[in-house]
């Protein structure tokens, strides 16, 4: 019997390298197969994803056409004037001052929207998330109502309270705080309160969804060792809520930076942000490798924001441990 079963056991350390490179051959053939079945559906991303993107950045280095379109000979036209112009008298270099101003207002209001969502998202998103289970569905569901109705439609909604003869002045009026309507319209500050009323539901959401995973032991304990209500915040609630907070902030700010329904109606054309400068040039303008420019140059800006938070999400990560 020991012969017998020596011999078994032989056989089995002989047949390991046999069945471990079977094995390894079905693990080759099933990583293969999963390739070749995910390839259609990488064809069509990176056909509808980068295919417009790439067709922005070759129209950026044509030259633009007479009557729009473009001219297929290489010409770095569309970048030059992004920031720069020609005087058409002595060609002398200056700054397109029209531009910078452009993209100024644009990231500082794309950023005081980001703000003012956090200011009025975190404690709202706090609301509910200490609400009960049976409230919390409630609360959620007024949240994401705003979404049922079209963007233009919300936009139109805000200008009725803000106009001249809006809510808003009435109010004021009949307090007796003013005694003539204040123009708020077509301003920036129209602007701002437009796009911070659109976008707040996503900064609420995902604020919430990290709320909802908190333990709020840990800011009774913060409690019992006799922290404020300030340093419990600052210490304990932030940095635990911290994914959601960046998360709402990056859907926030992005699409804040290229808004163009909103700043269009509450700006009135005299406000104007990236994405109706990159309109006009495509439009009125006629200069499509301008637009495509300015298009390549917002990709950029958004890019650059995305790194700055994913940076500034790594780092407060590992110092958190």
């Amino acid at each position: 019997m020991s012969v017998s079963g020596e011999t078994l056991t032989g056989a089995k350390q002989l047949d390991a390298p046999r069945l471990s490179g079977y094995e390894a051959a079905a693990r080759k053939a099933e990583v293969r197969r999963n390739i070749l079945l995910t390839i259609p559906a990488l064809f069509v991303l990176a056909l509808a994803a980068s295919g417009p993107l790439l067709v922005m950045l070759l129209y950026s280095f044509l030259a633009p056409g007479d009557y729009g379109g473009v001219v297929w000979q290489p010409s770095v036209d569309g970048w030059f004037r992004v920031f720069l112009t020609r005087d058409i008298f002595d060609d002398t270099l200056t700054l397109q001052d029209a531009h910078v101003t452009i993209f100024w207002r644009s990231i500082k209001l794309s950023s005081m929207t980001t703000f003012l969502c956090i200011l009025l998202g975190f404690p709202t998103a706090y609301f509910i998330a200490t609400r009960s289970d049976q409230t919390r569905n409630l609360w959620l569901f007024l949240i994401t109502i705003p979404f049922w109705t079209n963007l233009l439609i919300r936009t139109f909604a805000i200008m009725e309270i803000i106009r001249n003869e809006g809510i808003v002045n009435n109010l004021l009026i009949f307090v007796g705080v003013i005694d003539e309507p204040v123009q708020m319209l077509y301003t920036d500050f129209a602007i701002m309160v437009g796009m911070t009323y659109v976008y707040l539901p996503l900064m609420i959401l995902p604020l919430y969804a990290s709320m909802e995973k908190l333990d709020f032991g840990l800011v009774e304990a913060g409690y019992d060792l006799y922290a404020t209500r300030f340093r419990v915040l600052r210490r304990v609630i932030l940095p635990l809520v911290k994914p959601g907070l960046v998360a709402g902030s990056i859907l926030v700010f992005i699409p804040s930076l290229g808004a163009y329904v909103t700043p269009r109606v509450l700006g009135g054309g005299k406000n104007m942000m990236l994405g109706n400068l990159i309109e006009l040039q495509f439009g009125q303008g006629q200069n499509w490798p301008l637009g495509a420019a300015l298009s390549i140059a917002l990709l950029a800006i958004v890019m650059v924001a995305l790194i700055v938070y994913v940076r500034t999400a790594q780092r407060s990560t590992q110092a958190n441990g």
